[in-house]
Formats: C-alpha cells, sequence, structure tokens
C-alpha cells in the first residue's frame, strides 16, 4: 500500500470538539477541490511516498494517542482507508477532515468524521456529496466556512431544512480575511441556531504557518 503525505507534525488541534488537544496530524497530498479561501495549497501537490507502516512508526515518535488525518482531501487516496483503520487498532483516537466531497461511508467506524459542507463562496458548492449525510452519526462534526451573509444564509437554511444539528454538532467558522468573527457571531445568536460557533486556534497561536 503506497501513500503521498505532506507533512506529520505535532501540534494542538485548532478546531471541532477536540480543540486544544495535543495532536499528531498526518496531511495527505492532493485535492479535486479548489476552494476559493483554501490555507492548504501547498498539500496539493508533491509530498512524499510512505506506507501505512512507515506512517504509524512517524506517529508513534510523539507522546499522545489524538491523530487527525487531513489533507488536501485525505479520501483521494485509496489507501486512507487502511491508514485510518491502522491508527485506530494501534489504540489512537482518530479523527478524519474531509471535504464532504467524497463517499465517506467505507471510513471505519471507530473514526471521528469532521465532514465539510461547502457553501457557495468556496466556489464548490456544487460538489456537496449530500448522500453522506444519511452516513453520519453523533460521534461525527459538519463543518461549514462562512465567506458572507450569503454564505450565512445558506448554512442557515440547509441546518434547518435537513436537521443537520439532530445528526451531529455543527460548526460554523468565519472564512479567515474575509469575515468578521465578531459578524458570524451575531448572527448566529440572531437565528437561533443549534450550532457551535469556532476559530481557528493554531492561527490565533501561530498565524497560517505550515507545520502548526
Amino acid at each position: 500500500m503506497a501513500l503521498r503525505i505532506t507533512e506529520v507534525f505535532y501540534s494542538l488541534q485548532g478546531e471541532a470538539s477536540r480543540v486544544g488537544l495535543p495532536t499528531v496530524f498526518v496531511r495527505l497530498t492532493g485535492c479535486p477541490l479548489r476552494c476559493t479561501w483554501c490555507d492548504t495549497t501547498y498539500s496539493f501537490t508533491g509530498g512524499e511516498a510512505a506506507t501505512v507502516e512507515s506512517v504509524l512508526a512517524e506517529v508513534a515518535k510523539y507522546p499522545v494517542r489524538q491523530v487527525c488525518v487531513t489533507g488536501g482531501e485525505p479520501l483521494s487516496q485509496k489507501d486512507c482507508l487502511p491508514l485510518l483503520t491502522a491508527l485506530c487498532d494501534a489504540g489512537y483516537d482518530v479523527s478524519l477532515e474531509t471535504s464532504g466531497a467524497l463517499d465517506v461511508a467505507g471510513v471505519d467506524p471507530r473514526v471521528s468524521r469532521i465532514m465539510d459542507l461547502k457553501a457557495p463562496g468556496s466556489g464548490e458548492v456544487g460538489r456537496n456529496l449530500w448522500s453522506n449525510l444519511d452516513c453520519l452519526n453523533d460521534r461525527d462534526e459538519i463543518k461549514m466556512v462562512i465567506a458572507s451573509r450569503d454564505d450565512y444564509e445558506w448554512a442557515r437554511d440547509v441546518i434547518r431544512q435537513r436537521h443537520l444539528d439532530r445528526l451531529c454538532p455543527v460548526l460554523l467558522s468565519p472564512a479567515q480575511g474575509l469575515l468578521e468573527a465578531s459578524s458570524l457571531a451575531e448572527w448566529i445568536l440572531a437565528d437561533g441556531l443549534n450550532v457551535r460557533f469556532q476559530l481557528q486556534l493554531h492561527k490565533l497561536l501561530w498565524g497560517n504557518m505550515q507545520g502548526k
């Protein structure tokens, strides 16, 4: 089995319910999407060849049990699935950050799937694979990045129409540099949405730095 890995690094989890936890990140190379606000374009190409076994050995160098497999879009590599299973078998608490454009049904059920839904401002709203919602459970989370009032209203309507907050926790984040965080917070409060507002902790601490 062969993987392409952009980086393996140790940092604090910056998003979702595990925010603040020391975590090993495994960033896989490649992504079929091109979101307008993407902050990891360096992971689209390149990377180094690795095996599942070599990734496990690298992860084992760090003193934590939290592992996040991310990208790019990790599910664009077929060997992402056996990697996730191997990490779970090794006793790690594993989360997967995925765009929501690829099928998540085959992901090991022990993995917490942090799945994006792309708002119109991303330029990739047409790539949302809505059938993924049928696979989610309360171990998973839905994330939406909001770049404008139009994005927010789209997200609000999708949450209400599809009852997303009954499936799993829903997270809304402002797109850095495109929307004031306070504006998003005020809209959520005004509409009484049952969601979690989040900022990217790692960017507050270190800026948009690779390997953090």
